[in-house]
């Protein structure tokens, strides 16, 4: 019974790519910028892993006997943003990058967004999410219209008061706005950003939703669920694939949840895949510009991952990785364009150096070969450097 785990740390990369000045992101280097200010920051199992020994620059503690193998995956997609470096982990590059809108969202795709909600709207214009709320949350809780805004990133977002604008209407309102963004205004995600509070005092919740596009071809998911294995998703994969090859899944709210759901799979006895997201890094550190929080929280995983391997069984392989950068000691609060860590471990891997992959799709590959399939995906397969 063969099966890999893909933990994907939302936001933790490791150093520019070499096109970052085109996104804006010089200087970017997520796990090392912030062990630069917290140098009491060990991530002590990640280190055994492999991490202190992946090339470039390097601030953690290398071994000279890891457990693991390890390296660093490029971007090859036009892009930065959640949906776009989770297909290409799953075998699909994106040729070409999402719709941003730096400007606000054209007035015909708003007009037909307030025409069938039956409401107008407010704000229309990149914001932090924390920020927006707190400016327009006092007139959203008089006039009941929801708030409109986006970000650096292919997204259209919506922040209602829970007490305001129900989940159930808010989510629907997401629905509709997915249905209108759609061709040259396709954007990688629509999501819900619900709070709550009064007034000085919002709270974004955990009850965020993601409506991301279909993947535009098969994914490496399809293909293992078409093969008749198992593809477990653990919190928002199943947005970021809308559901697409997913064959169980669990939402979980944070990454503790996401820690635990993933061991509980990995009690049970399946061929194929268990895919996580975990999203606080991104979410409540990367994009406040939270640099201890980002630390705490990547100290707190790097503690679990005993007790994942430990539950492990003998043909499981583990592979912790990102999807981008979203690096808080920069001025930006937005994600960055950067490499991924790639840290595998299994109980009968070789301890290598897998340097500096090409895309990260070579984990699709890897996967593919390891569980007997052949699908048509992007990506060059390692699993003869690594077994």
């Amino acid at each position: 019974m063969k099966r890999a785990t893909i933990i994907v740390m939302d936001g933790v990369g490791i150093g520019e790519l070499p096109d970052a000045a085109k996104y804006g992101d010089v200087g970017s280097n997520t796990l090392m910028n912030i062990k630069k200010a917290t140098p009491d920051l060990k991530l002590e199992n990640l280190c055994r892993l492999g991490l202190g020994n992946i090339d470039g620059e390097n601030l953690y503690d290398k071994f000279e006997n890891p457990i693991g193998s390890y390296g660093k995956c490029a971007e090859k997609s036009c892009g930065k943003d959640t949906t776009t470096g989770h297909w290409e982990i799953s075998g699909v590059i994106v040729d070409q990058p999402f719709p941003t809108y730096p400007n606000g969202f054209p007035k015909e795709i708003i007009d037909k967004f307030e025409n069938a909600i039956g409401t107008k709207i407010l704000a229309n214009y990149p914001a932090s999410g924390t920020q927006i709320i707190a400016e327009l949350g006092d007139e959203h809780m008089k006039t009941g219209y929801p708030i409109i805004y986006t970000s650096a990133d292919s997204v259209f977002q919506i922040a209602a008061h829970e007490d305001v604008v129900p989940l159930e209407r808010l989510y629907e309102m997401c629905e509709i706005a997915r249905n209108i963004l759609t061709g040259p205004h396709a954007v990688a995600r629509v999501i819900a950003r619900p709070f709550t509070g009064t007034s000085g005092n919002y709270t974004r919740t955990k009850n965020r939703k993601d409506f991301s596009l279909k993947p535009i071809r098969k994914t490496l998911l399809d293909y293992i669920n078409e093969a008749g294995m198992e593809v477990a998703a653990v919190g928002k994969i199943e947005d970021i694939f809308c559901n697409q090859g997913i064959t169980k899944k669990v939402h979980t709210r944070v990454n503790s949840e996401g820690i635990d759901e993933t061991i509980n799979y990995l009690k049970e006895d399946f061929s194929g895949l268990i895919f996580t997201n975990l999203v606080d890094y991104d979410m409540l550190y990367g994009h406040r510009n939270d640099l201890p929080g980002f630390a705490k929280a990547l100290d707190e995983f790097d503690k679990r991952i005993p007790e994942i391997i430990n539950t492990m069984k003998d043909d499981d392989l583990l592979f912790i990785t990102a999807d981008h950068g979203c690096d808080p000691s920069t001025p930006s609060t937005d994600h960055s364009r950067e490499y991924i860590p790639l840290l595998i471990y299994g109980k009968n891997i070789k301890k290598t150096n897998l340097h500096t992959r090409s895309t990260y799709s070579d984990i699709a590959a890897t996967i593919a070969q390891y569980l007997g399939i052949n699908p048509q995906i992007n990506g060059t397969s390692f699993l003869k450097e690594i077994l």
